[in-house]
């Protein structure tokens, strides 16, 4: 008598980033033999750490060195990779998706992790050649390149995006003006006292800074030549790098009538509001908030996991995060509410003959915000601090100076939070 095989439910997995592919990882360790997974990624690439792009662009790096997964993984584990071709509709009344080169799947459930898009200023001139983003392998290599020929480069946004890049091409040897509309360079993560620090390293590595500069064109004619600023100067560039932030990706599933506000809906358990249908990452929205860091993603994945899993315990829950910027020789790390205001107070080191300045911002003896400049091997520590509301009274004094002296039997036992 013959034995029938039950069909195993497919997975379909739209999105062969970070977030998405973390999210099978959780998933494998919890119910291996689950699913039928078939990935469909955008690059013709596996996956890999797009957190480590400035090290590729500044040459520290290979693009070897930054994958994640390669090709092999995802056969090792049966799962089908559509690499370099992505998703292009949904049909969800089927249950079908349909790839750019026509591949036809039915899924079971699907998870859709898009991750964002780049912001590209609506300015004239856009769209010429030499004008590129930060976003990906392909970024890079176009940089690359034109490092390797022209001189001049502009880059657009003094945000951690921004200065990787500038530095970046800088240390290929191209003279770099960055330009940023705030006059504090990283206003999403720093104060400005600390911007001044960290100004002042990239002016001494070459860059030039335009702060306070709004762009209000780009001009050239086969290729662009440079940015014109709102105060009618002018900056001769054969390179123009916008990193003016992302936004969710969510056209795909808008237009499969998934429901979307700024980012793809999603509740405490990473569902859209179709029950088949789970988004993690850069693409969603939960509770009103978007996401640009990889510690939120991370946690996504772990409970959109154990829900595909069928382990429908965890919830999600937006917490802190924590910024490091990764430029060689530049330690900075800030986390929380390092602002402040009406109820907090603020512990504060300086020390400019090294260049080391700390501001701790205290609410009712609990740590709640963070900025670490030239010193950041406690940042670890005092996001530990915020995260868990420790009463830090028993060593306020002590704080600024770091875990080994409040807690010297415990020190280097928690390593820094990336």
């Amino acid at each position: 008598m013959a034995i029938l095989h039950q069909r195993r439910p497919r997975l379909v997995v739209i999105g062969n980033g970070m977030a998405g592919i973390r999210t099978v990882e959780e998933l494998l360790q919890l119910a291996p033999d689950l699913y039928d997974i078939s990935v469909f990624g955008a690059e013709p690439y596996g996956n890999y750490n797009r957190i480590m792009l400035s090290l590729l662009l500044s040459g520290e790096k290979h693009a070897d060195d930054i994958m994640l997964n390669v090709p092999e993984w995802y056969a090792a584990h049966g799962i089908a990779l559509y690499a370099g071709d992505p998703v292009v509709a949904i049909d969800r009344v089927r249950r079908r998706v349909r790839s750019r080169a026509g591949v036809e799947l039915a899924y079971d459930r699907l998870l859709i992790a898009t991750g964002s898009q780049p912001v590209v200023l609506p300015v004239a001139g856009n769209d010429l050649p030499g004008v590129v983003c930060f976003r990906g392998i392909d970024d890079v290599e176009r940089m690359v390149a034109a490092s390797d020929t022209y001189q001049r480069a502009a880059v657009i946004g003094g945000g951690l995006l921004g200065i990787e890049a500038a530095n970046g091409l800088s240390r290929r040897g191209m003279q770099v003006s960055l330009i940023h509309r705030s006059h504090v360079l990283l206003n999403q993560q720093l104060n400005a006292d600390a911007a001044k620090l960290l100004g002042s390293n990239l002016q001494a590595r070459g860059l030039t800074l335009r702060l306070d500069a709004d762009t209000v064109s780009l001009y050239g004619r086969e290729r662009v030549e440079g940015v014109a600023l709102a105060d009618g100067s002018r900056i001769d560039a054969d390179l123009v790098v916008m990193a003016v932030g992302v936004r969710p990706d969510m056209a795909l599933a808008q237009s499969s009538g998934i429901y979307c506000e700024r980012g793809i809906v999603v509740d405490d358990t990473l569902q859209t509001y179709d029950p088949l249908v789970y988004a993690v990452g850069e693409c969603v929205q939960h509770r009103k908030a978007t996401f640009g860091l990889v510690a939120p993603a991370w946690e996504q994945a772990r409970v959109c996991a154990a829900h595909l899993a069928r382990f429908g315990h965890r919830r999600y829950r937006a917490g802190e995060s924590a910024t490091r910027l990764k430029v060689t020789g530049i330690d900075l790390y800030s986390a929380g509410d390092f602002i402040g205001g009406a109820g907090t107070e603020d512990l504060v080191l300086r020390d400019p003959r090294r260049s080391i300045y700390k501001r701790l911002v205290l609410r009712e003896n609990r740590l709640v915000g963070a900025v670490l400049y030239g010193d950041a091997k406690d940042g670890g520590w005092y996001f530990e601090l915020i995260q868990n509301g420790t009463d830090i009274a028993p060593w306020r004094d002590r704080l600024l100076f770091g875990r080994s002296y409040c807690q010297p039997s415990a020190a280097g036992s928690t390593g820094v939070a990336a």
